[in-house]
């Protein structure tokens, strides 16, 4: 019975992290499904719901109004979720350069941004965070691909800065260099999974108002899908912004991203019908089911293996492998404030363990009913 475990467990593991991936890359290479792609300048309206940001949101103001994009064709909306330092007076500075400011009470980002694509006036909708910036062509680039009318939806490329914490910085970037390459096949072949909050643009008709407890830009963005357009990838509409400042900062946003994603797929669960969405199902359940609930698999291989120890070669290897991997994890952890953590034998597998620790307590969160539908942003 611990050998079946131990199996079941390392085939999970082994699909999740390798043959998924390369599936996705075959089938991007093998049945590509091209889109069209033009010029245009189209009504834009770019939201952005704000909390607290005074330390950034001049700088966000300042790189919108710099865009090349027709400043006749482009609506930016700044919903302040209940601000209570400086950001409504920041904002309300630029209010004579075409910025608009919606000031609300404390009600939560998925009501924040309903209230803002209820004040859009563009046919396609551009979401954003406070503080990711766009690259001057970014717009232009995210929505080039909407000159298909088969594509509903369009996510941006988002990059991190330079800087922030050793074990995050390493590890995210490392993460998001394959994670694009994903996205890439994925694009190529059908539709990419969800946009990042960072960029990515609708069609406005296909807006439809954000549940609370859900995460905003994935529910947003596979909308799309369930209405029967594409999702696709523009990786030259590239968003820039910092990692976490900290592991510890870092570590609760992943258990309140990952919290709300498992939650988010429970509200978009007929999409992981494959009778009617075909392979993004499995793209859906692989990505975002069996990813971030891999810490059960890896749990499992981690206690089974010690007590097959003395069965075979194979579980030896394999307890071996885990004490290297967590060691170094571990190693990576404790000096993530220093030059020694940035080293990836130690970054990477250290930011392995934070990812997965943070999963299990997302996953605990789900099976206890707590939802996680405030926060206060932290930044750097």
């Amino acid at each position: 019975m611990i050998e079946l475990v131990f199996w079941l467990a390392v085939a999970t593991v082994v699909y999740t992290y390798a043959l998924f991936p390369l599936l996705v890359f075959a089938r991007g290479r093998l049945a590509p499904r091209p889109h069209a792609s033009a010029p245009g300048t189209p009504g834009v309206s770019i939201l952005i719901a704000a909390r607290n940001e005074e330390a950034g949101i001049a700088a966000k103001l300042d790189n919108l109004l710099e865009l090349d994009y027709p400043a006749d064709w482009l609506q930016i909306v700044i919903v302040s979720d209940g601000s209570d330092d400086g950001t409504d007076d920041i904002v309300a500075r630029y209010l004579d350069r075409g910025v608009e400011l919606v000031p609300l009470p404390r009600v939560g980002k998925a009501a924040a941004l309903n209230a803002a694509a209820a004040r859009a006036r563009g046919e396609i909708l551009v979401f954003s965070d406070a503080n990711s910036m766009f690259a001057r062509d970014a717009v232009r680039a995210l929505v080039a691909p909407f000159a298909d009318p088969a594509v509903g939806g369009v996510a941006g490329n988002q990059c991190y800065a330079a800087g922030g914490d050793a074990t995050t910085a390493a590890g995210e970037r490392g993460y998001w260099s394959f994670d694009t390459a994903l996205k890439r096949a994925e694009s190529a072949a059908g539709n990419v999974i969800s946009a990042t909050g960072a960029i990515y643009a609708i069609r406005r008709d296909l807006f439809r108002p954000v549940p609370e407890g859900v995460t905003d830009d994935f529910v947003t963005s596979t909308r799309v899908i369930a209405q029967g357009y594409r999702l696709v990838f523009a990786q030259d509409a590239v968003a820039t912004e910092p990692v976490g400042a900290s592991a510890e900062v870092e570590f609760g946003r992943k258990v309140r991203v990952m919290t709300r994603g498992l939650r988010s797929v429970l509200v978009m669960r007929e999409l992981l019908n494959p009778f009617r969405h075909g392979f993004y199902a499995l793209q859906l359940l692989s990505h975002k089911v069996l990813r971030r609930l891999s810490v059960v698999p890896l749990l499992a291989i981690a206690v089974s293996s010690p007590f097959l120890w003395g069965s075979g070669l194979p579980y030896r290897e394999a307890t071996a492998a885990q004490a290297l991997l967590y060691g170094l994890g571990g190693a990576g952890i404790l000096f993530r404030r220093t030059a020694v953590g940035r080293w990836w034998p130690l970054a990477i597998p250290a930011f392995f363990c934070l990812v997965n620790v943070a999963a299990l307590r997302a996953l605990w969160n789900l099976v206890s009913g707590r939802r996680i539908e405030r926060w206060e942003p932290e930044r750097a």
